[in-house]
C-alpha cells in the first residue's frame, strides 16, 4: 500500500509495544524504514520483542521497560530517548481492560484501567510534547481509543470514561500545539482479537467469534489494515489532517450500542465464572513479571 521507505528518518515511540496491537503496529513501522522505541511493564517481553522485530526486518528498535503510571520513570525514558535525537512520532498504545459490572468493581479495580489509560496516555505526551515545543519540532501523535467513546461501554465504564479522556486530549492538544505543528490523531478499533484482550473481554470464547457473529462485514479486523491506517496517520503528506478519530470496525459502532451490551443477560454464575478467569489471567502476568 505504501512505497517502501516512507517511514525512513522517522523515530516513533509505541508504548505497550511488546506485544499485540502495539507490537503489529510497530512491525508495520519498522518494515517501512523507521527508528523503533517502544516500551512496557515487562522489560524481558519488550526486549523479546525487540529482538524479534530487529531480526526479522533488519530494522533497529530500543526497548524499555517502563510503567507509564510513574510520570517520573516516563519522563526518565523519554529524556534518554531524546539525548540521541528527537522523535518524530508517538503511539499511545499502552491499556488495560477487563469487563465486570459496574457496581462490582472495587475502586482499585478502576484505577487499574484509568491510570494507565488516562493517566500513563498523559504522562507520555506530556513529556514528548514539551520536548517538541522547546526544540521547535514537529510531531505526531497517534492514541488508540474504543469506538464506545460515542455511543456507550456497558460492564467496561473504566476503560469507556478513560478512552473518552484521551480522545478529548487528542482534541483539546491539536487546538492548543497545532501552531507548533504537532498533530494529535486517534484511532477507534474494533476487534483486532490479540491473546491478552480475549481473555479479559470475552473469557471462555473464541477470540473474534462475536464479532463475526454481529459485524456488517462478517469479520474481525486484519492487523494489516491497522497498521496501514497508523502508518498513514504519521507518514507525511496530510500533514493538515488534525484532531480526528477514525473508527476502523467494519462499520460496527453504526449497529451496536456498546460493544458488551449482550451481556446484560449473562447469570450472576456467568459472571463469577468469568471474574475467576480473570483473576487467574492477571496472577499469571504477575508471576511472569516477577516480584
Amino acid at each position: 500500500m505504501f512505497r517502501d521507505g516512507l517511514l525512513k528518518g522517522q523515530r516513533i515511540l509505541v508504548t505497550g509495544g511488546g506485544t499485540g496491537l502495539g507490537k503489529e503496529m510497530a512491525s508495520g513501522f519498522l518494515a517501512l524504514g523507521a527508528e523503533l522505541f517502544i516500551c512496557g511493564r515487562r522489560k524481558s517481553v519488550c526486549d523479546a520483542t525487540a529482538f524479534e522485530l530487529a531480526d526479522r526486518t533488519g530494522g533497529q528498535v530500543t526497548s524499555y521497560g517502563v510503567d507509564i503510571r510513574n510520570a517520573a520513570a516516563v519522563d526518565e525514558m523519554v529524556e534518554d530517548i531524546f539525548r540521541s535525537g528527537p522523535l518524530t512520532g508517538l503511539v499511545n498504545n499502552a491499556a488495560g481492560n477487563f469487563i465486570s459490572r459496574t457496581e462490582d468493581l472495587s475502586a482499585k479495580g478502576f484505577d487499574a484501567v484509568a491510570n494507565i489509560v488516562m493517566h500513563g496516555t498523559f504522562y507520555v505526551t506530556h513529556a514528548v510534547g514539551k520536548r517538541w515545543i522547546a526544540g521547535k519540532h514537529n510531531g505526531s501523535v497517534v492514541s488508540i481509543v474504543v469506538t464506545w467513546i460515542d455511543n456507550s461501554g456497558p460492564f467496561v465504564v473504566p476503560s469507556a470514561m478513560s478512552k473518552a479522556a484521551v480522545a478529548t486530549m487528542t482534541r483539546s492538544l491539536a487546538v492548543e500545539w497545532g501552531r507548533y505543528g504537532i498533530r494529535l490523531n486517534a484511532i477507534a478499533p474494533g476487534v483486532f482479537p490479540t491473546e491478552g484482550a480475549a481473555k479479559r473481554l470475552r473469557p471462555g470464547e473464541e477470540p473474534g467469534a462475536h464479532t463475526k457473529a454481529v459485524n456488517p462485514m462478517g469479520r474481525v479486523g486484519q492487523m494489516s489494515e491497522l497498521q496501514n491506517l497508523a502508518t498513514f496517520l504519521l507518514a507525511p503528506g496530510c500533514e493538515w489532517l488534525n484532531g480526528e478519530t477514525v473508527t476502523i470496525d467494519g462499520a460496527q459502532h453504526l449497529v451496536s450500542a456498546g460493544g458488551f451490551y449482550d451481556l446484560r443477560e449473562w447469570s450472576d454464575e456467568q459472571w463469577r465464572t468469568a471474574r475467576e478467569a480473570i483473576r487467574a489471567v492477571n496472577e499469571k502476568d504477575r508471576a511472569a513479571r516477577g516480584p
